[in-house]
């Protein structure tokens, strides 16, 4: 289990990754979401996956391909560095992450 913290703004982002179940936790509002309740939107996923451009499923179709890209991804910290990547490209700022039973440590 790894657990990360992110801001943009003034908002904080926390993220719980425990195997292959990410929780997004959004620290001012107290809210609290799976991969499920994640929102998108159509313009990102059609960067990434062009043949969803005429689905009519496109959301819950991209939000199983980001599923099953996060179980071929070996390793809680594997998983925790791809989902701060991909925050990073939305403007978000990594501050710290926390493995199980150790101290938080900022990103690199």
């Amino acid at each position: 289990m790894i657990n990360g913290t992110f801001r943009l703004g003034g908002d904080l982002v926390s993220i719980k990754i425990e195997g292959n179940n990410l929780i997004f936790f959004d620290v001012g509002t107290g809210m609290v979401s799976t991969i499920d309740g994640l929102k998108i939107s159509k313009a990102g996923v059609l960067k990434e996956h062009p043949d969803l451009k005429n689905d009519s499923d496109w959301k819950l179709k991209s939000i199983n391909r980001l599923k099953e890209y996060i179980k071929k991804i070996k390793g809680d910290m594997n998983k925790m560095l791809y989902v701060k990547d991909e925050l990073n490209k939305f403007g978000y700022e990594p501050l710290t992450y926390t493995k199980k039973g150790f101290r938080p440590q900022k990103f690199k």
